[in-house]
């Protein structure tokens, strides 16, 4: 049985003090026990934002260079633990190994871009009315943050988080999620070794309660949280109460539209690969795909094909490319939203006859057929490797139906034609907007967010984090 994990609370790691603890248990069998974690009390999560509060004191008061160092030392400690990382990944949150290696990678970038930005400019210089006076602007950090982040990205999302807000000059404390602990840890010995300063950078365990306590602190002057639509209106709500900074990324029901002239064995591989990949445990995960009625035939039977050729776990293995749903809970939500709505399966659906599937939480990727886009199927994220289909008459009625969600997170078009790109783009409601690519991931140097019940508003990671991060002061000096 694993020891019980501690918490990282101003540099140090700190043995638990509530008696609330939970198991985390590989997702691909579960007789296996990955972690033991605590559920963070109030008072530990006291002690956390008051390591933060004291920490800032002195590292809002660091030079961009010193703060750049320690990012970039950062990067180090967790390239240097790359593999451990990675097979940790997969053995607790089911990440197939090739892509549990390719997020510690874009771990380690994106320590390394913050500690670029950490050297930028922090200001502008505005004309005055007056002659006699210099005006300018200073971008102040705003003081110690709670971040709340998800177990589908353990390593990236937390340091797309974290880094930037060092990188400005304020402090952290994460509460990850309950289902990734063992991963927060090690992410926390990597900030150990990279020498951050003691409070810049804590972790407290534990549940929603832990990160109710953590947004109601008086101390936080700001949270990012990224997971469910319901949780995250309930995070808006305390942070406007508190009149303190928010932003929260809540997912998508994201949409790939095959025109009439797309080139269809393309179209098919990526949409594929984004709606089953990782079991489709990604917020850019394609969940619908609305195609030309005119391809429609020779579109499905390629989209069957690529399905089909995408391995299923284990996920050890380089080739594998669709790893098993997070939890049991996940697995008989999926069921029941299926039956309930009596969802209309068009190919898939049926896992291998192997002892190793019976283990797990695994669930075989499914391709279903869309009743019209008010089914219950097509406006609710399902979370998992399930492709909703949807037959348009043309661009402007696929456009149409792509906009009848209340997500808009990440969309794609396929076609061969740029008045049709440049149409779907101007009208298409979604904060990432493709062409002629998949809808999952982004680049971590460029704004991440999307419209309408996806994001707050805001946008995180490039240059867009410094918005969230940091506060405008206008200063005018008079000769």
């Amino acid at each position: 049985m694993p020891e019980l994990l501690p918490h990282f609370v101003g540099g140090h790691f700190v043995p638990a003090t509530g008696a609330d603890v939970r198991e985390r248990r590989n997702p691909s069998d579960s007789a296996d026990v990955v972690a033991r974690a605590p559920v963070g009390t109030p008072a530990e999560v006291d002690a956390a934002v008051a390591a933060a509060a004291n920490a800032f004191l002195s590292w809002r008061n660091h030079a961009g260079p010193v703060r750049a160092e320690a990012l970039y030392r950062w990067g180090d400690a967790i390239t240097a633990r790359g593999e451990e990382l990675a097979q940790a990944m997969a053995r607790e949150v089911g990440k197939p190994i090739s892509e549990a290696r390719g997020e510690v990678a874009r771990a380690t970038v994106i320590c390394r871009y913050y500690a670029g930005e950490a050297v930028r400019d922090i200001g502008e210089v505005i004309p005055a009315q007056a002659a006699d006076a210099l005006q300018f602007t200073l971008r102040d950090p705003l003081g110690p943050i709670g971040l709340i982040t998800p177990w589908n990205f353990p390593l990236a999302i937390p340091l797309w988080k974290a880094a930037p807000a060092l990188a400005f000059g304020n402090t952290v404390v994460l509460k990850p999620s309950e289902n990734s602990p063992r991963v927060s840890h090690l992410l926390a010995e990597t900030a150990l070794a990279a020498q951050l300063p003691a409070g810049v950078f804590n972790v407290v365990h534990g549940e929603g309660t832990t990160g109710a306590a953590l947004i109601a602190h008086g101390q936080v002057r700001a949270v990012s949280f990224t997971g469910s639509q319901v949780v995250g209106a309930r995070v808006t709500a305390v942070a406007a109460q508190r009149n303190i900074r928010v932003q929260t990324e809540m997912g998508g029901k994201n949409v790939v539209i095959v025109a009439r002239d797309a080139d269809l064995d393309r179209a098919a591989a990526l949409t594929a690969a984004g709606a089953m990949r990782y079991a489709g445990q990604k917020c850019t995960a394609t969940s619908r795909v609305i195609v030309d009625r005119a391809v429609e035939a020779a579109f499905m039977e390629r989209l069957a094909v690529a399905v089909a050729a995408l391995p299923l776990g284990p996920v050890d293995d380089p080739r594998c490319a669709i790893g098993p749903l997070i939890t049991p809970e996940s697995r008989r939500r999926i069921e029941g939203a299926l039956a309930t709505n009596n969802a209309v399966t068009l190919f898939g659906g049926a896992l291998p006859d192997d002892a190793r599937y019976r283990a797990g939480n695994w669930f075989a990727p499914r391709t279903i057929r869309f009743t019209s886009p008010a089914d219950p199927l097509a406006v609710t994220e399902l979370f998992g490797p399930v492709l909703g289909v949807l037959v348009a008459d043309d661009l402007d009625h696929a456009i149409a139906m792509a906009n009848a969600t209340p997500f808009g997170l990440s969309a794609s078009l396929f076609t061969g034609d740029l008045r049709s790109a440049l149409n779907y783009v101007r009208r298409i409601e979604a904060g990432l907007v493709r062409v002629n690519g998949d809808t999952t991931g982004v680049d971590p140097h460029a704004p991440f967010g999307g419209t309408k019940s996806s994001s707050s508003g805001s946008r995180e990671q490039g240059r867009a984090a410094r918005e969230f991060y940091t506060e405008i002061r206008t200063i005018q000096i008079h000769s």
